[in-house]
């Protein structure tokens, strides 16, 4: 069955920020494994150029949307390409194709009766483009994101019948109890649901960029609306002269933040029933990355440069940290002082110091060539099923616990070794046959961790099998005694080297 990956499409009114950042690595980690299992992958990223939000950053610049458009989207396609990330298309909502398509999506909404004039009131959010109940706010008008107090605002717009699909979502709700994971926020948005929907404003009247209203060209289409249906309209141009949405709609998994799950989980299948179309398989819902006790967020200006980390660190270290650090999910504290402690414990000490000692034993005591012999009984036992708990982790979008997984027989490798003390079998001739299968258990055990981190950590993963001699990275071969002895190691170098990090500039 084709995989269809989604992440949310990103803001050009700030440049990216590691929040970003961890959708994206999410997203391309279960494209990345899903392509090792021999899947029909697409997976999609973006960004979000309408509404708002864009206008008020551009205005502060003195530049039009278009250009910061322009310009922001270059440094998120950046991001994705410092990260490392393989996704097949980057859509922008200032594609002309894009554009062409939404109008003839919100049209069959229309021409569906689901569409009707009308005039909003309430309190607006311009950072978020949502309008907030009375039950969403903080400390009496505060926006609960952002932080900022929110004025009541009254338009003529045009409605999207949202109420009409209480019931379908409801039944929807019932009858995919994963449609929406974790179970949190499936409970989350039903509650949502069943506290009574309210119609939606389908267009902005005093706004002037964005796509226009087909049938009302004085006004243009809420930028939530354009947003989301970017999954469905990138299928129909992102490879010329191809249209892949029969191939891959609907989407399999739409990663978001817990910040928009209400248009994701709520709004968006409504929208996609009133129009006549197949609802995604599953909306996976992440926590947020804090910083001290808020969310990361430009406006707040709290944040970590991924490209500075990156940079500094190398990508495949922080893919590692932001999925190490905190449960896939749930919220959780990110720092500069936790991203050093992992990087020096777990993947220079434990990882990487693994893999440099594996190697200079084979080439000390084995003239470079990986043994051939029999999987030693204890570690076997030890990954016996690792491939596939691998498997349903990713399958449940349980990344963190994937992660785990793998590390857990890392901490197993380093403590047969300790156990098992191979230069000390050295010393003995009798024990020739024994340290041929540690030495093989161990390097066959780094070979299957590797192919398994491979989506987590690529460069590092390609580095350290290159290295073994075995560069087969499909899942087939990701078990213990899948390949036999023989290999000639080579040069690997340092995985995760001591970084110096620079002193801060004097005032």
């Amino acid at each position: 069955m084709p995989y269809y990956v989604t992440t949310p499409i990103y803001y050009v009114n700030g440049e990216p920020h590691l929040g970003h950042a961890y959708t994206t690595i999410a997203a391309d980690v279960l494209a990345r494994h899903m392509r090792q299992r021999g899947e029909d992958v697409f997976f999609l990223t973006g960004t979000d150029e309408h509404g708002e939000p864009v206008t008020q950053a551009a205005e502060k610049l003195g530049i039009t949307p278009r250009e910061l458009g322009d310009r922001n989207a270059v440094r998120f396609k950046e991001l994705a390409g410092t990260l490392d990330v393989t996704n097949d298309f980057f859509i922008r909502t200032t594609d002309p194709e894009h554009m062409a398509r939404v109008a003839e999506v919100v049209q069959r909404i229309h021409d569906n009766g689901h569409v009707y004039a009308g005039t909003y009131e309430g309190w607006y959010c311009p950072r978020c483009a949502d309008f907030k109940t009375e039950s969403e706010l903080e400390d009496g008008n505060l926006c609960p994101i952002h932080k900022i107090e929110l004025e009541i605002e009254k338009e003529d717009n045009w409605f999207f019948r949202l109420s009409t699909f209480q019931e379908p979502l409801e039944r929807l709700y019932a009858e995919r109890p994963g449609f929406v994971i974790p179970q949190n926020r499936y409970n989350e948005a039903l509650s949502f649901i069943k506290s009574g929907l309210r119609d939606l404003s389908l267009s902005r009247a005093r706004l002037k960029w964005g796509v226009p209203v087909p049938w009302d060209e004085s006004q243009v289409i809420y930028v939530w609306i354009d947003a989301l249906l970017n999954y469905y309209t990138a299928l129909s141009y992102a490879r010329e002269g191809e249209d892949l949405t029969e191939r891959f709609w609907p989407a399999t998994v739409h990663l978001i933040g817990k910040d928009i799950l209400k248009f994701h989980a709520v709004i968006w299948p409504a929208m996609l029933m009133a129009a006549g179309i197949e609802v995604p398989r599953r909306v996976t819902i992440h926590g947020f990355l804090l910083l001290g006790e808020h969310k990361m967020s430009k406006s707040l200006g709290n944040v970590i440069e991924p490209f500075q980390v990156a940079d500094l660190y190398g990508a495949d270290a922080l893919r590692f940290y932001v999925l190490r650090e905190v449960s896939f999910g749930s919220d959780g504290e990110v720092s500069p002082e936790g991203f050093e402690t992992r990087y020096t414990t777990e993947l220079a000490n434990e990882y990487g110091n693994l893999a440099s000692r594996t190697l200079a034993m084979i080439g000390r005591y084995r003239d470079g060539t990986v043994p051939d012999a029999e999987p030693d009984g204890a570690i076997a036992a030890d990954f016996d099923g690792l491939s596939e708990a691998v498997h349903r982790c990713i399958d449940d979008v349980e990344l963190t616990g994937g992660l785990d997984e793998i590390w857990q027989r890392i901490k197993r490798l380093n403590r047969y070794v300790q156990d098992e003390q191979p230069w000390q079998l050295a010393k003995d001739e009798a024990q020739a046959e024994r340290l041929d299968q540690v030495l093989y258990s161990l390097a066959e055990g780094l070979r299957v961790v590797s192919v398994l981190l491979h989506p987590f950590m690529p460069t590092s993963a390609e580095r350290l099998l290159r290295a073994l001699g075995r560069e087969d990275l499909s899942l087939e071969s990701a078990r213990l005694g899948a390949v036999g002895g023989g290999a000639q190691i080579g040069e690997l170098g340092q995985l995760f080297p001591r970084v110096e990090t620079p002193e801060p500039s004097a005032a």
